[in-house]
């Protein structure tokens, strides 16, 4: 049997059986069902993580690898007859090289606690999402985590200069050297970067550092269209240039939703259509001030307040970061991340309302997003469970009409697996299936995510 197996090779207390594993590695962010895996294993080091990967390859045993469980596709809840290998353990800070702003960490490190380790040698890790308490380092890594600082600062992939990992076999490979450039034969580095551990499990990382930031300027800016948003994002960009670090939109009904399940207060005199969080990066000089006179100048504002201390700039961001509190009040909550051209997100959340309310009478839906880099979020409230299906049948062909993506940041698990096509062509999943195919040909490693392709039984 494969616990026992991996009881040898591990020791008694880091290999459960599926009786003793505890409710937290059963649950995610999407409220989705589990299944009965047959037992968790938490190894605490590469050559542990090795050993369970050689076991359970050489046993066909299918795994799923868990980091904080913070995902919205379903990629780590445990399926039936799988073992749940959670990289907890490796929650190591190594190194933070305060000459060259680079920190060596495992996989299971809370970005929170990574970010405060930067903070204390003097730099920035310069990502950052919601769930920044619990997500994990590896997590973000195998998810390509995206987030509110993607504008300026990209992509996790952006921030990653090596990684160690495993691959399905037990093989090692490691590539942990502090440069930005090693034009030397293939980076597979970026191969496993948003594979969502389809192709290996990251256990290490090397990460660049920025320098930390001098100060904010920080805004909230009322808009009478999506054309003007368009035009001030323009516009900003050509004023502020690198300093523009965030530009956070948010339609009426979520800025609404926002005031009512919270203590906020209505920041404007009136309704607007949407609104913008506009943040900059960098000497506090007053450019964020002169360039949204000038917007407002050109009719691209309805109204703006400029934050005038930390305090009013924490309850500026407290507008956009209510969506918790807001799907806690929808019954049956379905979370969109698509993306689009950021001159289309305007048409497209018209389209995606007035189909869901025609076709399914679906009304209740919030959106925002990160649209500077073409991310949008929707949050919907369906009215029962069948009609899953049918909503993302309407939102994922809208999305498709746009030129857009099923997923901007969360990836595809297994919630979205049916919906990859709307995205990716033919030829480009069979080249997937193809990677996956030399890389873990038993299919052991979190079978069934981003594409139907099972373990053999």
């Amino acid at each position: 049997m494969i616990l026992a197996a991996l009881r040898a090779a591990l020791g008694e207390a880091q290999v459960l059986g599926p009786e003793a594993i505890a409710p937290r590695y059963f649950d995610d962010e999407t409220g989705g069902t589990p299944g009965a895996p047959v037992g968790l294993v938490r190894p605490g080091s590469t050559r542990e993580v090795s050993e369970v990967l050689r076991l359970c390859h050489a046993a066909g045993q299918a795994v799923v690898v868990q980091g904080g469980r913070t995902g919205l596709t379903r990629a780590a809840l445990p399926r039936t007859g799988e073992v749940v290998l959670s990289l907890e353990r490796l929650n190591r800070i190594e190194d933070v090289d305060a000459t060259s702003g680079t920190m060596t960490l495992g996989a299971g490190t809370v970005l929170q606690v990574a970010q405060d380790a930067a903070a204390e040698a003097g730099w920035r890790l310069a990502v950052d999402i919601g769930a920044r308490g619990s997500c994990t380092i590896g997590g973000m890594i195998a998810t390509n985590a995206g987030g509110h600082q993607v504008f300026r600062h990209g992509m996790m992939r952006a921030h990653v200069l090596g990684l160690e990992a495993v691959l399905a076999d037990g093989s090692v490979v490691s590539a942990m050297q502090p440069m930005l450039k090693n034009n030397t034969g293939y980076d597979w580095k970026h191969l496993l970067i948003g594979a969502e551990g389809t192709l290996g499990v990251v256990t290490r990382a090397l990460l660049r550092l920025q320098p930390g930031v001098a100060g904010h300027e920080t805004a909230l800016c009322a808009l009478p269209d999506y054309p003007a948003l368009v035009r001030l994002l323009a516009l900003l960009q050509a004023r502020l240039g690198p300093r523009l670090a965030s530009f956070e939109a948010m339609w009426d009904d979520f800025l609404a939703q926002a005031i009512s399940v919270s203590d906020l207060r209505a920041p404007f005199e009136q309704a607007w259509p949407c609104c913008v969080l506009v943040e900059t990066e960098g000497p506090e000089d007053g450019a964020l001030g002169a360039a949204l006179e000038e917007a407002m100048a050109l009719g691209l504002l309805g109204d703006a307040l400029l934050a005038q201390s930390g305090t009013e700039r924490a309850r500026f961001w407290a507008y956009r970061d209510a969506i918790g509190e807001i799907t806690r009040t929808m019954a049956l909550f379905e979370p969109f991340d698509v993306g689009a051209p950021t001159a289309q997100i305007g048409a497209l959340v018209a389209t995606i309302r007035a189909r869901l309310a025609q076709e399914l009478g679906l009304t209740r839906m919030v959106c925002f997003g990160h649209v500077a880099d073409g991310n949008l979020h929707i949050a919907l409230e369906l009215a029962r469970e069948e009609q899953r299906h049918a909503a993302e049948a309407v939102i994922y062909a809208a999305v498709r009409e746009a030129g857009g993506t099923v997923s901007a940041e969360h990836g595809i698990g297994l919630l979205k697996r049916g919906w990859l096509g709307h995205t990716r062509s033919a030829d480009e999943i069979a080249l997937m299936r193809r990677l996956r195919g030399a890389l873990d040909p038993h299919t052991i490693l979190n079978p069934g995510r981003i594409f139907d392709m099972e373990p053999p039984r």
